[in-house]
């Protein structure tokens, strides 16, 4: 496993708060528009597609070696890929992490594989709900661009990943811990100045005479 040292934020376990949302939740369409993700994603649309050739690639390789003794979802964002789920062993853990980093365009991977049996359908319907409300609280959330995070859950514990500024980290810590399930958050986040995401922005148009 390796570690990209200069912008990548990986904070530990922050405890997470039992209230939250409740009642019907309004569907999440997930993925970017390409149209639009200079102001959302903040990835090129070459690396969008790295991205998801690197899950895919990550994926189908993971399963000619392993086949069905292993659970892992592999998560790629700006050529960084975190690895979660579950392996038997050790040496299950290790061969994964090995497979990945050799896939083409991998950057960097974080591996937050537990050394446990697979987890049950019901495990992961329940995640799949934790990850569809922290979808839906940061759509509703105004002073965010949902499309700048891509999240993960797995027994309860939700993964954030994303290239975003320390207030925008800070708002969306805010809002995760305090959602309905979410038992543990681990960011994994690479962090952007003010300066560096106005830059991103697109120049406005100039005024028609």
């Amino acid at each position: 496993m390796t570690f990209y040292l200069k912008k990548l934020v990986l904070v530990g376990v922050l405890a997470a708060s039992a209230a939250g949302l409740s009642g019907c939740l309004p569907l999440v369409i997930g993925g970017a528009v390409m149209g639009g993700m200079v102001a959302t994603d903040r990835r090129t649309s070459g690396t969008y597609v790295e991205d998801e050739g690197i899950e895919l690639k990550a994926a189908a390789r993971i399963r000619e070696r392993l086949g069905e003794r292993v659970h892992i979802n592999v998560t790629s964002y700006n050529r960084q890929v975190l690895l979660t789920g579950e392996a038997p062993t050790a040496e299950d853990k290790q061969l994964i992490e090995q497979v990945v980093a050799q896939v083409e365009n991998v950057r960097n991977t974080v591996s937050e594989i537990s050394i446990l049996g697979n987890s049950t359908l019901t495990q992961r319907s329940s995640d799949a709900v934790v990850t569809g409300r922290v979808k839906a609280k940061l759509l509703d959330a105004k002073d965010l661009f949902s499309n700048s995070f891509k999240i993960v859950t797995e027994r309860g514990t939700v993964y954030l990943m994303g290239r975003v500024t320390q207030r925008e980290a800070n708002r969306a810590t805010e809002i995760i811990t305090a959602t309905q399930g979410v038992q543990r958050l681990v960011r994994v986040l690479e962090l952007l100045t003010e300066e560096e995401l106005a830059r991103m922005q697109p120049a406005p148009k100039p005024a028609q005479p």
